[in-house]
């Protein structure tokens, strides 16, 4: 790859953002499968104790990916923990013997990427990467059911269907955060989008950002590597053409959500319990359900993925014989949530 002149000989990194559940580990993992043999490193930086998708990507099976290459930051939010985190990580990833020739960046749902790209201004980090985009990953049905309309009225009308709306909008402003960001607007799960709707939802999309950027279909993450990687934009050098809901604020919190861990002794069958997961998520306004279950009679592990009411299932690995087969489940919500009634919804 050829890199601009300022940039020659630096490693380029790619951060990848989205709100939860767009779909981000997916395009990841796609990328991966398609890297041909290039050396890529994966930062995942997780919401919540349990390093979900970072299991999902090392349990992947792809040739030539290495535990080693895959680095979970599960301590908080990537940009609030910039300093104590991320940097140290991004100083080993450069000074290792065989440094990777391109490091991807999983941010977390929560993420606003502008800190994130301010990191690398850090001096040893500065002289030695660049970050070569900015993928903002959109969750195309949400977005087309008006959960981060930018106009008002639009908001209003939702409200009746979608009460996440009726308070102050920390998630909207996440939203905007990340498309004022990006590089590249990736336009996900458009196959679950009526075929009508799909052009006048990118240009939506394309009007709600600050200056031109590519808004790019995809189904279940499969864009060609080459159109995500090689973007050359620098964008530590054009923070101004980045503006964000918190510039000039010292720093921001993420206290509008909150997160636990249900342990999950095994279970009968798969349809039973997504039954009662749907169910749990539309009474009690859940943003997130995602881990790993023991199936009585299963060689296999199911790996469960749920945004709002919308849930997937698969088996993604065989459990290790010395492994306990007990299944976890991280529960994402806004704060002040009733955990009591949602572990009983679960349970049933």
């Amino acid at each position: 790859m050829s890199l601009a002149n300022t940039n020659a000989g630096k490693i380029p990194a790619t951060v990848i953002t989205g709100f939860l559940g767009a779909g981000k580990t997916t395009l990841v993992r796609h990328v991966l499968e398609n890297a041909n043999g290039r050396r890529i490193a994966i930062i995942v930086n997780e919401f919540g104790s349990l390093g979900i998708d970072g299991e999902l990507l090392k349990s992947c099976g792809i040739a030539g990916c290495s535990d080693d290459d895959i680095v979970e930051l599960s301590n908080g939010c990537i940009c609030c923990t910039v300093a104590d985190d991320f940097l140290p990580t991004m100083q080993a990833l450069i000074d290792r013997d065989d440094p990777p020739e391109h490091v991807l960046i999983e941010t977390s749902g929560l993420a606003l990427p502008k800190p994130l790209i301010k990191a690398f201004d850090w001096p040893d980090i500065r002289s030695r990467m660049t970050v070569d985009g900015v993928i903002a990953v959109v969750d195309g049905p949400a977005v087309a059911d008006g959960r981060f309309a930018d106009d008002p009225q639009a908001v209003a009308e939702q409200r009746a269907a979608d009460p996440s709306v009726d308070h102050e909008n920390p998630l909207h402003e996440v939203y905007e955060d990340q498309l004022s960001a990006a590089d590249l607007i990736i336009l996900n799960k458009t196959d679950l989008i009526e075929e009508g709707d799909i052009a006048p939802l990118k240009q939506t999309i394309a009007d709600s950002t600050p200056r031109a950027v590519k808004v790019v279909e995809a189904r279940e993450g499969r864009i060609d590597p080459a159109v995500l990687l090689g973007l050359l934009a620098a964008a530590e050098d054009d923070l101004d053409a980045r503006p964000s809901h918190h510039d000039g604020a010292d720093d921001h919190e993420h206290d509008d959500f909150d997160t636990f861990v249900m342990e999950i002794d095994e279970i009968d069958t798969p349809d039973a319990l997504i039954a009662r997961l749907e169910a749990a998520a539309a009474a009690h306004d859940i943003l997130r359900i995602k881990g790993f279950l023991s199936v009585k009679g299963k060689p296999m592990r199911l790996a469960v993925q749920g945004v709002g009411t919308r849930f997937r299932h698969t088996f993604d690995r065989p459990w290790a014989p010395d492994e306990p087969r007990t299944g976890h489940l991280v529960v994402i919500a806004e704060t002040g949530f009733d955990r009591a009634a949602i572990e009983a919804a679960i349970r049933g």
